[in-house]
């Protein structure tokens, strides 16, 4: 859960500023854009392996 307590003099503006940069340090965006849909399992672990391999593969071209 991300909290944000407004300091004093602050404007709304500024605030809201600090709370978007807060929700994508956090992950939260992110985590709302993956669970907007229903996404099968199977599908999850598509994913999730495609992104070990991109992983893997970038981190031997730079060896």
């Amino acid at each position: 859960m991300v909290k944000l307590r407004v300091r004093t003099g602050e404007t709304i503006q500024e605030a809201v500023k600090r709370f978007r940069k807060l929700c994508e340090r956090s992950g939260l965006r992110k985590e709302m854009r993956r669970k907007a849909y229903y996404e099968k399992p199977s599908e999850r672990r598509r994913r999730e392996e495609l992104k070990r391999l991109r992983k893997a593969r970038q981190s031997s071209a730079r060896v």
